[in-house]
């Protein structure tokens, strides 16, 4: 039997289709269209000393600027894998690990909630910072106020749900930091590309 891939399209509607778009969006918000948020959060995560945020230290600033976002995945301080760092990474390190949860309806058929996440992890002996401030708190602080009440496309209205200080190994602790966000059905339909337009179906004996 010869059947129309548009049948089969619009009866394929999956809530999660957004999923890999909203992390892209929200590492571009962090990361590139927030300075100079942005840059002191990639100070945060890649430069372990106290005086991370010290502006005369050139060889800092010039280290920075050359991460992009494909740099802090691929050298792991940003992720979305949720497991601790593998044995071998340098254990003054400090990560983000971006989590998607709790997905549910909500009241509106057209609309679908869920639980944005942000796991922060730092090596025990890299939270002081100078000035008494403590760095997984700061790299919390700089990520709440860049995302929290901001609509970012495709994900809405993203507002803090609450975060804890958490210990994850004898040598890592850090904060779990929470947003609640709501995403339009319309970032929820695909077409599956591996079903041509005019697909054969067996029909059963």
């Amino acid at each position: 039997m010869k059947i129309q891939n548009s049948i089969i399209s619009n009866n394929f509607k999956t809530t999660f289709a957004s999923i890999t778009k909203d992390q892209e969006t929200i590492w571009k918000k962090l990361f590139v269209e927030s300075r100079p948020y942005s840059d002191k959060l990639k100070r945060l995560l890649v430069i372990n000393t106290p005086d991370c945020f010290d502006e005369t230290q050139y060889q800092y600033t010039k280290t920075i600027n050359s991460y992009s976002i494909k740099k802090l995945k691929d050298e792991k301080y940003i992720q979305v894998v949720p497991r601790l760092p593998l044995e071998g990474y340098p254990e003054t390190k400090s990560y983000i690990i971006l989590e998607f949860d709790n997905v549910f309806p909500s009241g509106n058929p057209e609309f679908t909630n869920k639980t944005i996440s942000f796991d922060i992890i730092c090596n025990l002996d890299q939270w002081e910072l100078e000035d008494s401030q403590i760095r997984p708190w700061v790299i919390a602080g700089y990520i709440d106020g860049i995302l929290n009440h901001s609509r970012l496309s495709g994900i809405g209205l993203l507002e803090l749900m609450g975060a804890e200080q958490v210990v994850f190994s004898e040598d890592l602790g850090g904060v779990i930091l929470r947003y609640t966000a709501t995403n339009g059905r319309e970032d929820d339909e695909v077409e599956n590309p591996q079903i041509p337009a005019d697909t054969y179906v067996a029909q059963s004996a």
